[in-house]
């Protein structure tokens, strides 16, 4: 079974003053690195992040929505077209546990299913591996290439399973109070 990986980094960081979240740092190694580094590992052939370019020195497939800003589901769906593969992982690259996290989701999907993702008390929709053409026809479906459309929109009609982890490996970076914590634990 062929996997790549869509990578969500684009969003406008709100509660962070409109800093690029996915380049924080912690432990060394940026946020969006330590995503593509996760991935890869887990076998993820094609890396396509929607966002800006942000780090000439991945490699990645940048893709951007149009227009931007409009929301992690509209990040998926205009990543999708670069997708070639049978699976995909979906990973926001605000989570300083991103290598844990990818190695907690199944190495491929088990018949019947669509997609798995974590669920530390509530599903984690953007930590995840799919069916790539379940993604593709849930989104054909949705209004303005998925703009401003919730993952719950996304996924609803989807068979998906639920990985149950503690609620350390999907804690993301929201605030700034965030980041120093991510920063302490990783110490």
């Amino acid at each position: 079974m062929s996997v790549d990986a869509i990578l969500l980094a684009g969003g406008r960081a709100s509660r962070v003053g409109g800093a690029v979240k996915s380049l924080f740092e912690v432990n060394g190694t940026s946020l969006l690195r330590s995503a593509v580094d996760a991935v890869r590992a887990r076998g993820a052939r094609r890396i396509v992040v929607a966002a800006p370019v942000l780090d000439d020195d991945l490699d990645v497939t940048w893709v951007r929505e149009d227009p931007p800003f409009g929301g992690p589901v509209a990040g998926i769906v205009a990543a999708l077209t670069e997708v070639d593969a049978d699976e995909v992982y979906v990973v926001a690259c605000d989570l300083p546990t991103a290598i844990p996290a990818v190695a907690a989701l199944p190495g491929s999907l088990p018949p019947g299913v669509d997609g798995a993702c974590l669920d530390d008390g509530r599903r984690q929709w953007l930590i995840g591996r799919y069916r790539a053409a379940s993604l593709r026809e849930a989104a054909s479906t949705l209004p303005a290439s998925g703009r401003d459309a919730s993952m719950r929109a996304l996924v609803e009609e989807l068979a998906v399973v639920a990985v149950a982890v503690d609620a350390e490996l999907t804690r993301d970076i929201d605030t700034w109070d965030d980041l120093e914590r991510a920063r302490t634990v990783g110490e």
